[in-house]
Order: C-alpha cells, then sequence, then structure tokens
C-alpha cells in the first residue's frame, strides 16, 4: 500500500452525543467520509477507520472500511489526532505506507476533485504535507480594558481591502508517514491549499453545526 486515508472516529461526543452515528442525509456521519476515500480509489488504496465504540465500528465494516480498535487510553478529549494516526500505522505494520489521508468525520462534505487537486499538488512538488484552508473575509479585533482593538483592519476600512487571513478548514490532511511517526500532521513546511467552496464552512461539534450541514445537503442534492 502507497496511499491510506485514516478516519479518527471516538465513541464519546459531550456537546453532540453520538455524532459520529447520527444520520446525515439518511446516511452515518462517519459513512460520507468513507465514500469519499472509497470513491478516489485511483490515491487511496486503503481506508481505516480508528475508533473505540462498538456501534462506529460495526458502521465501519458495513460502509466498506477496515477498523482499527483504538485503546481506551488514546481516545479521550484531549488527546491529539495523531495519536490515533500513529497508532493506525504502528497497528498495519506496513513500511509500504508512503502517506496518509487523514479524513476528520466532523468534515463530512468535500468537493468531488478536492482530494485529486490536492493530491496532485502535493506529489508533483515533494511536499512533507499539505492541508486544506480557506479566506475568512471577517474583521478581527480583540476587546482590551472593556474597548474594542481591530487586529486585521483599522476602522472604516473596506472589507474587500483586508489583508487575507485564512483558517485551517479541517476538510482533508496528507502527511507522509515519516511525518506522523514524528507526531505531526502539519510539517513546518506544509503547503495550504486554498479551497473557498461552501462545504469548507460546516465542521460538526453542535446540533447547530449538524442543522446547517442537513441544509447544505438539500440544497446542493436538489
Amino acid at each position: 500500500m502507497k496511499n491510506i486515508a485514516i478516519i479518527p472516529a471516538r465513541g464519546g461526543s459531550k456537546r453532540l452525543p453520538n455524532k459520529n452515528s447520527l444520520l446525515l442525509n439518511g446516511i452515518p456521519l462517519i459513512g460520507h467520509s468513507i465514500m469519499y476515500a472509497l470513491n478516489n480509489k485511483t490515491i487511496i488504496d486503503a481506508v481505516f477507520v480508528s475508533t473505540d465504540d462498538e456501534k462506529i465500528k460495526k458502521i465501519a465494516i458495513k460502509y466498506g472500511a477496515k477498523v482499527i480498535d483504538r485503546p481506551t487510553e488514546l481516545s479521550g478529549d484531549l488527546e491529539p489526532t495523531v495519536s490515533a494516526l500513529k497508532h493506525c500505522l504502528e497497528s498495519i505494520n506496513d513500511e509500504s505506507i508512503e502517506n496518509v489521508i487523514l479524513l476528520q468525520p466532523t468534515n463530512p462534505l468535500r468537493p468531488e476533485n478536492l482530494l485529486r487537486e490536492a493530491y496532485q499538488v502535493y506529489t508533483e512538488n515533494c511536499y512533507d504535507s499539505l492541508f486544506t484552508v480557506t479566506r475568512n473575509n471577517q474583521k478581527f479585533g480583540k476587546i482590551v480594558n472593556n474597548k474594542f482593538v481591530p487586529f486585521n483592519y483599522e476602522i472604516g476600512q473596506r472589507s474587500q481591502d483586508l489583508e487575507p487571513l485564512f483558517f485551517e478548514n479541517g476538510l482533508l490532511y496528507i502527511t507522509n508517514s515519516k511525518s506522523i511517526k514524528n507526531g505531526e500532521i502539519i510539517s513546518k513546511n506544509a503547503f495550504p491549499f486554498i479551497t473557498d467552496h461552501i462545504f469548507a464552512q460546516v465542521d460538526i461539534d453542535t446540533k447547530e453545526d449538524f442543522d446547517y450541514a442537513e441544509y447544505l445537503c438539500k440544497i446542493h442534492n436538489s
């Protein structure tokens, strides 16, 4: 195997209970990422779900993924995602794996050609890692001593004249296995791949996030 997709999906979720198994547009949340990976078989050789939850495990197998049982000590709220990825690589124990494609189940909606376009950039430029970002056009500031202090603009400045700021949207990460083993998903020389698709606004942690994703599914499929 050269490229594998890993989808980390814990069972515990405080703000939106059982979110990874909730039905979004009739499909379990985790199923969307599995299906996306399987629809990119020209790039991805195998799809793995890392989970500590039996229900998620059954869903993953049903949708065609292989399952890595994640230990309890790697399933806490404060445990970084890279720990699950490292554990997966150790469990698979296949030195032929060159790259890991991280697909977070909380970002279930992705542009169809995103992986194909991002992987081409990643391979042609021999990057250690790549992650997707989106431009933010909001005016940010800090509150200091009960006063608003602009951060990325001056009072009266037009939004279209702002210096570009970007946020990590979570849609897609590609990282070589060596970096993962060294504890990095985003390396120091990681390439920020810009995508301004509306799906970049979806990151499900709350009921409101989930409702917004359902709304986008309806208008996108209509």
